[in-house]
């Protein structure tokens, strides 16, 4: 058997750097054709563009901030005019800040389950014209909303309901043939260890190499196998479920 995405349309969001642009281009590779979304302009969205076109495939880059609803509506739309269909959504898009619970304000609250819960539902939802018997929805969670993190109630909370929503949807779209999966990463070092300070980056590493059951960090590449599998006909019994994918944290 063997993992491909040829001919398979996707979409998937936020993906200029780390774990989403590990996924974007794991895709190309496999032959899906990839329409994916960042929310500034600069090298990791040219560096992406360059890469893509490189890449064999109907590949698209468009600027969208998916925290917002009319951002999110323009995305679909545009999914819909390059492709017109879907075979397959990873809601990957994702905010973090770390903050105390008393000093939460209420629009930070709000910023944070904007982009990691209410677009994976507007996204799912403005898709389902688009979405035959076969496709597939992957929303990247977080091993975070199991374990609950200090300073992150929003972002947990929000990571947390991901995993509701795609219990329900999974019951929900099954009779019609739509799978949808969470992956849940752990602790997974892209690009964003590169501009830490070396000594913090090392003192990282060397924590979660005690914690977790294979003594290191996961990698972007790591994350992307699960991705590709829940997205490919391989996994075509599969729905419902979190894929923890952290080394045994």
């Amino acid at each position: 058997m063997e993992l491909s995405l040829h001919g398979k349309k996707l979409l998937v969001t936020g993906g200029t750097r780390g774990i989403g642009r590990g996924i974007v281009l794991a895709a190309a590779r496999a032959g899906a054709d990839v329409l994916t979304c960042y929310r500034q302009e600069g090298e990791y969205a040219d560096s992406l563009l360059r890469v893509l076109k490189d890449t064999d495939g109907d590949h698209h880059l468009i600027r969208a901030d998916v925290g917002r609803i009319d951002e999110v509506d323009r995305l679909v739309a545009e999914a819909k005019h390059r492709f017109g269909r879907l075979d397959g959504i990873v809601n990957n898009a994702g905010v973090i800040s770390h903050i105390p619970f008393a000093e939460l304000p209420a629009e930070e609250w709000s910023r944070i389950l904007d982009t990691n819960l209410t677009a994976s539902y507007r996204i799912i939802q403005q898709s389902l014209p688009l979405l035959g018997a076969g496709s597939s929805v992957v929303n990247i969670g977080s091993r975070g909303a199991a374990a609950g993190i200090p300073l992150r109630a929003h972002y947990t909370a929000a990571k947390a309901a991901v995993i509701g929503l795609t219990r329900s949807l999974a019951k929900e779209l099954g009779p019609r043939g739509i799978r949808v999966n969470v992956v849940a990463p752990g602790v997974i070092e892209t690009e964003a260890f590169d501009a830490m300070p070396a000594d913090r980056a090392e003192g990282l590493r060397a924590t979660y190499a005690r914690k977790t059951a294979l003594a290191r960090l996961g990698t972007v590449g790591e994350l992307a196998g699960p991705v590709l599998f829940l997205l490919s006909d391989l996994s075509s019994y599969v729905t419902g479920e979190t894929v923890n994918v952290d080394g045994g944290i």
